[in-house]
């Protein structure tokens, strides 16, 4: 143990400044963690942004463009100006907008810039979803059935649902954090989904190819952590269950699984590691699997970047991510091996967003007229927000994400319980109440849940408050 201290103490970090691509907690969390590496930062923002949290504590900020965010996060050449007229030779692109676009990063790689994540040409290979599954089929790791590739178009990809047997997915290539994803059971829902699909792919990632994937009903959702160098070394981090979601967006995640055997989990830790050595990768990454209720798991896709829940892995096993990122990208070693990872205890967290759970998750954007964060021992919040901050309706609704860390499960439960009660976020709606009723349903509580839970627990909430009604 002493000498995995020392490792982690003693790496080095040659960097001189870093461009933070993103905005909201992600950015502050990057921020936070260049700040205690002692590495200056740059923040970007786009007109509706500048008021934010991420632009107050950056070292340097420069707006990027106007609020749309094609128009300023998307836009490649203005966030590469704003990293070479500010002398930066890195930059972390946090999760969404340019972080798994191989068009940019090769931008960034061609101006010797470091991208703190994988290379373009990995990002192309595994970060195209269509890809994805056939590296993964050549590896050995089971895939959901669906197309061999793009979809080029709707009469095309309703030959593939006919054959796969519907309900399908129609998939954003390029896709991520659940958007760009839309379920079908028929023909005629097919044809009126498709163009809607590629539209919101376009406008999220800048790309509108899609394919098609048989709907697993009711599975379970797993994700596996990995992280490598660039010297070769690859080593996973445990697994997080983000089976409660919405949308195709999650809602909450926690680890470890209460579901996977322990025979399941080592099956899904070597077939992690082995579709990410087949590819060479190096960063951070994540394996996602769908788990049926037999234990059968498929591959669904690989997120070449941190996720929104790398919190709830930070927890378990002691480590900083985002720190970890990078060092590897700067060329050091990791500084651990997989000896060194023994996770300890249970982390849950919640989504913590600005809108309405009992309107069908409706935005409610606005003004944050007084906001109070939980604390104590086990207690973090990641988060941008502030008293008067305004919320945008131009991007997504995550305010905050609240993670606790407790010896074991039931008492992670009980520990969120508690800081559910004492968050307040006053001036808008929001879905702290919405997240603590879920905390104290008997499903979550015994473990019990699967990727329709928030549609079913909805769907009851929505019939209890009728019922008031017409009483």
């Amino acid at each position: 143990m002493i000498r995995f201290l020392l490792r982690f103490t003693l790496v080095k970090v040659v960097a001189n400044k870093i461009l933070i691509a993103n905005r909201g907690e992600i950015a502050v969390r990057i921020i936070r963690a260049c700040k205690e590496l002692g590495i200056p930062t740059v923040a970007v923002y786009s007109l509706a942004d500048k008021q934010s949290l991420h632009v107050k504590i950056a070292d340097e900020a420069i707006c990027i463009g106007k609020a749309m965010s094609k128009d300023s996060y998307l836009n490649f050449n203005s966030v590469l100006s704003a990293a070479i007229s500010t002398g930066c030779n890195a930059v972390h692109p946090g999760y969404g907008f340019l972080s798994e676009n191989s068009h940019f990063v090769e931008m960034v790689e061609s101006c010797k810039i470091n991208f703190i994540g994988p290379s373009s040409k990995i990002i192309s290979m595994i970060g195209d979803k269509a890809m994805a599954k056939k590296l993964a089929i050549e590896a050995g790791v089971p895939v959901v059935e669906g197309s061999d590739g793009i979809i080029e178009n709707i009469e095309d990809g309703i030959r593939v649902a006919q054959k796969i047997t519907y309900p399908v997915m129609i998939k954003a290539s390029s896709g991520g954090g659940g958007r760009g994803i839309v379920i079908v059971h028929n023909d005629d829902e097919f044809r009126s989904a498709f163009a809607r699909a590629a539209l919101e792919a376009e406008s999220s990632f800048g790309d509108k190819s899609l394919y098609v994937e048989k709907y697993i009903e009711k599975p379970h959702h797993i994700e596996v952590q990995i992280i490598g160098d660039k010297m070769g070394n690859i080593v996973h981090l445990g697994e997080r269950d983000c089976s409660i979601q919405r949308r195709n967006q999650k809602v909450i995640e926690e680890s470890p699984s209460t579901f996977i055997s322990a025979v399941l989990r080592r099956k899904l830790f070597a077939a992690s590691i082995k579709l990410a050595k087949s590819i060479g990768y190096y960063n951070a990454g994540t394996m996602e699997f769908l788990v049926d209720a037999n234990e059968n798991f498929y591959f669904i896709e690989m997120n070449t970047r941190i996720q929104v829940e790398h919190g709830v892995t930070e927890w378990v096993t002691g480590l900083d991510l985002i720190k970890e990122q990078i060092r590897i990208a700067y060329g050091n070693p990791l500084s651990f091996k997989q000896l060194d990872i023994h996770t300890k205890g249970h982390a849950i967290e919640c989504r913590i967003c600005a809108e309405n759970p009992y309107d069908n998750f409706r935005p409610t954007p606005g003004t944050i007229t007084n906001v109070v964060f939980p604390g104590g021992p086990g207690v973090r919040i990641d988060t941008h927000i502030y008293s008067q901050y305004e919320i945008s309706p131009y991007y997504d609704s995550l305010l905050a994400k609240l993670i606790v860390y407790a010896p074991t499960r039931r008492e992670a439960i009980r520990k969120i319980r508690c800081a559910l009660e004492q968050f307040v976020i006053e001036g808008i709606i929001n879905n702290i109440e919405y997240l603590y009723l879920i905390m104290h349903q008997p499903e979550f509580v015994k473990g019990q849940v699967d990727t329709g839970f928030i549609a079913r627990f909805t769907e009851a909430i929505e019939r209890e408050r009728n019922v008031g009604v017409s009483g």
